[in-house]
């Protein structure tokens, strides 16, 4: 069944505020590990690596009209989601790397980042 219309503008929509975010981590010295990390867990919008710390970034686009921030949608369930993609990560690589969870918060094209958010 093909995505309806506004499924189509809601992955154009995290689209960008994925390329943003990796635009800004890229800026601050990270390197992108991967995108759209797909684990039986779930997906990672965005792996990356500062130093030996790999970040995890939930990347939540909204449009200036939603209701609530973006960064609130990153529920209990999420974070447990990304605690099982991280040891996924560490157990796909053999090792145990230090790992951070980081939320990038897009709204109309403006980025918030919160490092370390849970």
């Amino acid at each position: 069944m093909p995505d309806s219309s506004q499924d189509l503008r809601n992955k154009i929509l995290g689209r960008k505020g994925e390329n943003l975010t990796r635009r800004y981590l890229k800026r601050r010295g990270y390197k992108i590990i991967a995108r759209n990390y797909a684990t039986p867990f779930g997906e990672a919008d965005i792996v990356a690596r500062k130093g030996d710390i790999y970040c995890f970034v939930e990347v939540k686009t909204r449009t200036e009209d939603a209701f609530a921030l973006p960064s609130e949608a990153v529920n209990a369930a999420k974070r447990r989601r990304y605690y099982n993609i991280a040891r996924y990560f560490c157990a796909a690589r053999g090792e145990e790397v230090p790992v951070r969870f980081d939320v990038a918060s897009v709204t109309d094209g403006r980025l918030e980042y919160f490092e370390n958010a849970y």
